[in-house]
């Protein structure tokens, strides 16, 4: 039985297009860096043509910022999909580990990619103008939770920021750590430090 019934043939070829683009490029940049990856690298990886490839993608970088709209939506996603009555702490925890998790089982190259935005600066500029919008719709997704106004309320916007502060400090021990530090250890860690904080209360 077709478990995506509304997604149409065309679109289905074009998400594997898309994802084979993707896994062949994240590959090829965290193993050799960035500016040593050219596109004619990446689409002989992937078994296709120039033209398929900026068919989907503007440039070598527009990948991994697509890549961390992904990880974004899928932050969001879940924190929407967490019980109403889950203390923020938790929901918060278990969102932005369902989004890490997904980067830390991808295909055994996430440690590499995690290195290359925090290591490329014009990654890392990107990585962090991705974050400010994360801030936004997480904000937007708590109020809705709680019942707050995110225009007007200060907890949303200062708890999503604060979750994102332990996520992106999570991923740097991890990634200063060569791979050798668990990182839902790590999320544990961080989340149990600033729950007071988010389940204070200004929650209500």
């Amino acid at each position: 039985m077709d478990s995506l019934p509304n997604v149409t043939m065309a679109e289905r070829k074009r998400r594997l297009v898309v994802n084979g683009l993707t896994e062949a490029a994240l590959r090829l940049l965290a193993e050799r860096g960035f500016d040593a990856v050219t596109v004619d690298q990446i689409v002989a990886a992937a078994g296709v043509s120039r033209r398929t490839f900026f068919r989907h993608f503007a440039s070598k970088e527009d990948v991994v910022v697509r890549f961390l709209g992904d990880m974004g939506a899928d932050i969001r996603a879940e924190l929407a999909a967490r019980p109403p009555a889950e203390p923020p702490s938790v929901a918060l925890r278990h969102a932005v580990w369902s989004s890490m998790a997904t980067c830390v089982d991808r295909s055994g190259q996430a440690l590499g990619v995690v290195r290359l935005i925090l290591r490329t600066p014009a990654l890392r500029a990107r990585f962090v103008e991705r974050q400010a919008q994360w801030r936004d719709d997480l904000a937007v997704e708590l109020a809705r939770r709680l019942g707050l106004d995110p225009a007007t309320d200060l907890y949303p916007p200062l708890a999503a920021g604060m979750a994102l502060t332990a996520f992106d400090l999570v991923l740097q021990r991890w990634s200063d750590s060569e791979g050798a530090a668990d990182p839902a250890a790590l999320t544990d860690r961080a989340f149990a430090t600033i729950a007071p904080a988010l389940d204070g209360p200004g929650t209500g």
